[in-house]
């Protein structure tokens, strides 16, 4: 039996590499497996540079926990709008929209992604650290996670530039701490502000929609960008260039996907698929 229905693009990189996920775009990419310990594959340029775009938010948000780990910063000390705190920044709840700096919500009452929450956070870092934000980024967290290609001379929320060697750095920390204690690693990745709605950009509106500090945790979202059988406990980011960083602590493993076309329907309609192939081949 045959069908008319147009097939998949070919992925280059599917052909390139025999043994690799399937990614059905045609379009440049990397991809990148790891667990815990070590990278389990890689397919494309594992050290080629590409805008991360909204996956600098958990980023930015391990030096703003270094901070706390350090006694520099306390997470429920005011930040932002008043009544407003550090974990209302990192959790997206602090009432700022996703520009500009006039709130639209009261802290704490609605869960409202938003860019400027995490360039007021990197100003409060600065006053509470004494340190200029990028230099505390490179001293903390690109020391400390020794990524050699990431670039944090951009925003916090949305500017910086990586590579999957280095975004699979960052996973392997959200696996398992070295820059923070476990008791606030655990925080971190707890739902903060339980039960509120919200929306998250692509996938409309989730309810609940929830997020702990610096990271999107999966729950039960339906549509989401992870997996089906991605676990409930996953968290991580997607950005508007086509990247994600997720890392999912029940089936030990994180993945990272980077390429230079921006965030659309082709990324909405292979991401899943791409996800639990990854688990499928590496998950325990």
């Amino acid at each position: 039996m045959t069908s008319d229905a147009p097939a998949d693009p070919v992925d280059p990189a599917d052909t390139a590499h025999p043994g690799g996920i399937p990614v059905g775009v045609d379009f440049a990419h990397a991809l990148g497996v790891s667990d815990a310990a070590r990278t389990l594959h890689t397919q494309g340029a594992p050290e080629q540079v590409w805008d991360l775009a909204s996956v600098s938010k958990p980023i930015a948000a391990l030096g703003a926990l270094v901070a706390v780990e350090r006694g520099l910063l306390e997470l429920d000390e005011p930040a932002g709008p008043e009544g407003a705190t550090v974990r209302h920044l990192l959790a997206h709840t602090a009432g700022y929209p996703f520009e500009g700096e006039e709130p639209v919500a009261a802290p704490g009452a609605r869960r409202i992604y938003s860019n400027t929450g995490f360039e007021v956070l990197a100003a409060h870092l600065e006053e509470a650290t004494g340190y200029d934000y990028a230099e505390w980024m490179e001293q903390t967290v690109v020391a400390g996670l020794g990524m050699v290609d990431l670039d944090v001379t951009g925003s916090p929320a949305a500017g910086y530039r990586g590579s999957i060697r280095d975004l699979l750095a960052v996973g392997r920390e959200l696996l398992e701490p070295t820059l923070i204690s476990r008791d606030l690693w655990e925080q971190a990745r707890r739902v903060q502000f339980e039960g509120l709605a919200g929306i998250l950009p692509g996938y409309g509106r989730q309810k609940p929609n929830d997020w702990g500090l610096g990271v999107e945790i999966r729950g039960n979202k339906d549509p989401h960008w992870t997996g089906s059988g991605s676990s409930p406990r996953t968290v991580g980011h997607f950005g508007q260039s086509g990247s994600f960083l997720w890392a999912d602590p029940e089936r030990g493993l994180t993945a990272a996907f980077l390429g230079d076309r921006p965030f659309g329907e082709d990324h909405v309609r292979v991401w899943p698929g791409v996800t639990d192939a990854i688990l499928e081949r590496f998950g325990c």
